[in-house]
């Protein structure tokens, strides 16, 4: 299984809380912030809903 890198490039102050708690469960919060996770489609409707906030590499 593949893994994701995701980096916070984006402040969250402006965005709906949503967004915000769905970058809480992605291990981010502060600009710069990078997490590594595992591939699924869980995980790409996660970041389809931040995608403007932060970076992912494969």
């Amino acid at each position: 299984m593949a893994t994701l890198s995701i980096t916070q490039l984006r402040s969250s102050s402006g965005s709906n809380p949503k967004q915000r708690d769905t970058l809480r469960t992605l291990g981010l919060g502060r600009i710069g912030k990078r997490s590594e996770r595992a591939d699924s489609p869980a995980l790409r409707g996660a970041l389809h809903s931040v995608r403007h906030l932060v970076k992912v590499e494969d």
